[in-house]
């Protein structure tokens, strides 16, 4: 990895640190959904960065891929999960956190158990480590955490940490928080860790289409005079990165859904599902990113 772009991995990464910081002293129940996205959005452009994808904000057994649009009137309430990201030239922080919004405080202990095994994957990372060794320091956390407390708590098998690339937030690589035997080696490269804990299936579906989108074949065109419009704004703006709705509205588009729709269709866009837990049990989420160098492993958004 070049010095450049490890500068650009540890801005990113200090700004996404700073604007988790800001988001933890301002939400509050009841806050809508909406003015959390967008205080958290401007404030990382702010601070010198671009967001490298819409905050997701999920309540509840929503664990990811929730971000609300311009007519959201949704609240924040139990169980959320606060995922951002941070993008300077192309290279990316990736963090999330859990916020127990409820008034008996319901939901502390797997907060803390979320974050107590996203510190046991973290020590486990050094240089040539593998993404096994990873996944088996969240498994024994969370087994002697269920054993010693007499809990059935369980990661999320099909959500994982992954690789990070140039404008891109998924580069291939996954990162299980199971035990696994994956022997792959960590070098030179930038990971977001990212555990999700709950008391149900422990399994995620795939439930609505989201607000969320991605360029999926970035050479491919359309056909429609004004959708071509909008995909140049959207190749120009986002490239890889994932974007929504309500950035566009708020750039001055028209008929944003039909577009949008076409694009799908034609394997131009991706669609993100909304994520939920099989069961519909609450979900926590913590996550950091990591850079694993030969000379040291840097977490970014500390």
């Amino acid at each position: 990895m070049e010095k450049q772009e490890i500068e650009y991995y540890k801005k990113s990464g200090l700004i996404a640190s700073q604007v988790k910081k800001f988001a933890k002293s301002f939400i509050k129940p009841d806050m809508p959904l909406l003015e959390i996205a967008d205080k958290i959005e401007s404030e990382i452009i702010k601070l010198g960065g671009q967001p490298a994808f819409p905050v997701n904000l999920s309540i509840n057994e929503i664990a990811a891929h929730y971000t609300p649009n311009m007519q959201d009137k949704t609240l924040a309430n139990g169980l959320l999960k606060i995922d951002l990201g941070v993008e300077v030239e192309g290279c990316v922080a990736d963090t999330a956190f859990s916020i127990d919004l409820t008034p008996d405080n319901r939901f502390k202990e797997m907060i803390e158990l979320n974050e107590k095994i996203l510190e046991s994957e973290l020590k486990s990372v050094k240089f040539s480590s593998s993404v096994g060794d990873i996944g088996n320091s969240a498994q024994s956390t969370i087994d002697d955490f269920n054993r010693k407390n007499k809990k059935e708590y369980v990661t999320i098998k099909n959500l994982s940490g992954h690789e990070l690339g140039s404008y891109r937030i998924h580069a291939g690589l996954t990162i299980p928080n199971h035990a696994n035997e994956n022997n792959t080696q960590l070098k030179d490269v930038a990971i977001a860790i990212e555990p999700f804990v709950t008391t149900g299936r422990g399994e995620i579906y795939n439930s609505s289409n989201s607000e969320i989108f991605m360029l999926e074949d970035p050479e491919k065109n359309t056909r429609d005079k004004d959708a071509r419009v909008l995909l140049a704004f959207i190749r120009e703006n986002y490239k890889t990165k994932p974007f929504c709705k309500r950035w566009l509205e708020k750039a001055g588009f028209k008929k944003i859904n039909i577009f949008l729709a076409q694009m799908v269709q034609q394997s131009i866009l991706h669609n993100f599902p909304v994520l939920i837990e099989k069961n519909k049990s609450p979900v926590s989420q913590a996550e950091d990113t990591v850079l694993i160098l030969k000379d040291e492993v840097i977490v970014t958004t500390r």
